[in-house]
């Protein structure tokens, strides 16, 4: 697992909190919808700038690409994006993690990520999918590799496993109960699902996420659940913090979501046993 990063303030004996001077925004599960991101990305630099001063940190909890039909726009909008003076924390998603082993060689996981969001990515880029299907394990993996601009390969293996600011340790899919957090391991942060989501226990920290799609968001004493179902669902969902503060933004699609989109959810598949979890 990389270094945990870290944003250190005194600990309090009440709420959680963040440390003083510090606001922080923390983004779910994008997953191609560039639509959504601009908007929410313009509504929280509005938010930050009525509130007044403070050291700005925008946290992107992962699961850029797939899905939805823009994982390049966003992949650039994000890898250009300067607001002034905040700090961006990126967080590597599961769908970073297996696009990433594709473009290193693991020719065998691409029919498994063209069925759970590959297609509308590759679309992205410019590839037909179905020209894909018909290709030998090698030249599939070297036409993903040719797709993908470099920049966008480098700037999605800049990405961190986890975050700690203050009370609250943000990774994208959560944490595996009973671990010291220094021994999490890196398939636990980016896959898992139970028995994090149903545990109730005090981790010493509230665990901010993404990765399970939930109708609204999901708040428990020990962890918030921000995945509001951007591609599913057209809900792209922001938690902001300061001091003890919590409250949300989101951009929401106005028109109706395209079927396919809706119908884009995995099933199992060999990606379970690789990496312990679809999603």
């Amino acid at each position: 697992m990389n270094a945990l990063r870290r944003l250190w303030g005194p600990r309090p004996t009440g709420q959680p909190q963040l440390p003083a001077g510090h606001r922080l925004y923390a983004i779910g599960d994008i997953h191609g919808r560039d639509d959504l991101l601009q908007q929410l990305l313009g509504e929280i630099e509005a938010d930050h700038a009525a509130r007044g001063p403070a050291r700005l940190v925008i946290v992107f909890l992962g699961d850029l690409i797939d899905r939805g039909p823009g994982s390049a726009a966003v992949v650039e909008r994000l890898r250009t994006y300067r607001p002034d003076g905040a700090r961006l924390v990126f967080l590597a998603g599961n769908h970073e993690e297996v696009l990433l082993r594709i473009v290193g060689g693991e020719a065998r996981l691409v029919p498994d990520w063209l069925r759970f969001g590959g297609v509308e990515c590759l679309h992205s880029y410019g590839v037909d999918p179905d020209r894909l299907r018909a290709m030998s394990p090698s030249r599939a993996v070297a036409t993903v590799r040719e797709a993908l601009p470099a920049a966008h390969v480098q700037f999605l293996r800049s990405f961190e496993d986890s975050f700690r600011a203050g009370d609250y340790l943000f990774v994208h899919a959560g944490i595996r109960p009973g671990i010291p957090l220094e021994e999490q391991s890196r398939t636990d942060l980016r896959w898992i699902r139970e028995p994090f989501l149903g545990d109730r226990a005090d981790h010493g920290f509230v665990v901010v996420h993404g990765h399970t799609i939930r109708e609204e968001v999901e708040i428990f004493q020990n962890r918030i659940g921000i995945d509001t179902g951007a591609y599913r669902y057209g809900i792209l969902t922001a938690l902001a913090l300061q001091g003890t503060d919590r409250w949300f933004i989101d951009a929401r699609q106005v028109e109706k979501i395209d079927s396919t989109l809706q119908r884009n959810r995995p099933n199992a598949s060999a990606l379970d046993g690789v990496s312990g979890q679809s999603g």
